[in-house]
């Protein structure tokens, strides 16, 4: 099974919330992109997270993975000994990995370990991924002093191995950007920092991972750039793959670079929520035959429940888009299979979707979190948060982060527009955040 998905993130333990003891809100844009990532991993129910960490042991002629059940850490050194640890390894795939490089030449395995603690460049990520997704093993991998095409080569070695295991695996590359982007941060200025980061963000925006082994290594040293090399290795555990790749966020208030970008091939079937629904609809409009819930899925689709919106386009058109604000099935996917036909067939605005059609249109599948009742529109963010407006038995819903829709006062009058509310009627809201998945 090829790797479900990878995320480009930052690592400063400034963004954990114990750490930074209200200094974090300095560099929130980070922290908002980071859920998302720990959502979208939770979402893809991996059975491994790999971490490529640069404060990991490291060597300049190998590269280390951390061997063994396990390892355990805390932010104690940040005086944050409460925020700790403890993390079981896949030692299959560890073994794995190990076994391809030695048959491939490559300098790396589980040798040499100097210290078995989890380092902040391996829990920074985790911090936030264990919020969401309790269940999984990790692996750990350090960095090295060889060349960028050397990480590459690692990259694609695993890649294979998941492949050979057909483990469900993230892939997760932990580093910052420049620290030489403010004459006040920790290194001062240097005309190559800020450089560095508009070229890295470019280059990982559009997953051109090829022009990352053109960075000269002189040029990166000078941007006093930390995660270059975890990159790479990224890159190339997504050889041969197209990719679609999204840039979350850049900050530099800290004088340091924080990146937060997500890379999902494009291969069909890798969003299992997006086939489901799109299966669906290839079928129900082909035949007229509902699809029973496929075998294979995530625990996430078919043990538990949630409403869900299946939305569809055309050309960049909305096509139809309906859904359910709670569970109204056994399980998710069962809920996706609905309201995907429903999406498709049964949207009052639009005549039901034709065969041919079928080709040219985009899905998306949104899933709900728990609605939380709220006193104020202050309380919402129209890009974080889905509104629902309900006066008596009228109701409206508008979800968050919708083309056009700027403002909270605009996302309430939608809201209330389609559930047929009028002003001066008494009204309670509810906000709610989504998944989604493209």
């Amino acid at each position: 099974m090829p790797i479900l998905a990878a995320f480009m993130v930052p690592h400063p333990p400034l963004i954990v919330a114990e750490v930074g003891r209200g200094d974090e809100k300095k560099v929130q844009g980070t922290i908002d992109s980071y859920k998302r990532v720990a959502q979208e991993i939770a979402a893809l129910a991996p059975d491994t997270v790999i971490i490529t960490s640069p404060h990991s042991v490291m060597y300049y002629d190998y590269f280390h993975i951390s061997p063994g059940a396990g390892a355990e850490g805390s932010f104690a050194a940040f005086g944050a000994p409460q925020v700790s640890f403890s993390e079981r390894y896949d030692e299959e795939l560890v073994s794995k990995v190990s076994a391809l490089c030695e048959a491939q030449h490559l300098p790396a395995g589980t040798r040499g370990e100097k210290d078995r603690a989890l380092d902040h460049g391996t829990m920074v990520p985790l911090y936030f991924i264990r919020q969401r997704l309790k269940s999984f093993k990790l692996v750990r991998i350090g960095l090295s002093g060889l060349p960028l095409g050397e990480h590459y080569r690692l990259g694609k070695i695993i890649q294979r191995a998941v492949n050979e295991l057909d483990r469900r695996v993230v892939f997760v590359a932990s580093g910052d950007l420049s620290h030489k982007l403010q004459s006040y941060g920790p290194y001062g200025f240097a005309p190559e920092g800020p450089e560095y980061d508009r070229r890295i963000m470019d280059v990982c925006s559009r997953a051109a991972f090829d022009e990352l082994l053109r960075f000269d290594e002189g040029f990166c040293d000078r941007a006093a750039e930390c995660g270059h090399r975890s990159f790479t290795i990224m890159a190339g555990a997504l050889d041969g793959v197209r990719v679609k790749a999204s840039a979350l966020s850049h900050e530099d208030v800290t004088g340091v670079g924080y990146g937060v970008c997500t890379f999902y091939p494009e291969a069909e079937g890798l969003d299992p929520y997006v086939k489901l629904a799109r299966d669906t609809v290839n079928e129900y409009i082909r035949t007229g035959r509902v699809i029973p819930v496929p075998k294979g899925l995530p625990r996430e689709l078919t043990g538990s429940r949630a409403g869900a919106f299946v939305s569809i386009h055309k050309n960049g058109d909305l096509r139809g888009c309906i859904g359910t604000i709670l569970p109204t099935r056994d399980s998710l996917a069962e809920e996706i299979i609905q309201n995907a036909i429903s999406a498709s067939t049964r949207d009052p605005r639009f005549n039901a979707i034709t065969p041919d059609e079928l080709s040219s249109l985009e899905i998306n599948v949104d899933v709900l979190t728990t609605l939380e009742p709220i006193s104020s529109p202050e309380q919402l963010d129209v890009k974080r948060y889905g509104v629902i407006v309900t006066s008596g038995y009228k109701r409206g819903l508008l979800l968050p982060d919708l083309e056009g829709v700027d403002s909270v006062s605009q996302q309430i009058e939608i809201a209330m527009m389609k559930g047929g509310i009028r002003h001066g009627d008494d009204i309670t809201l509810h906000r709610f955040e989504v998944i989604r998945h493209k």
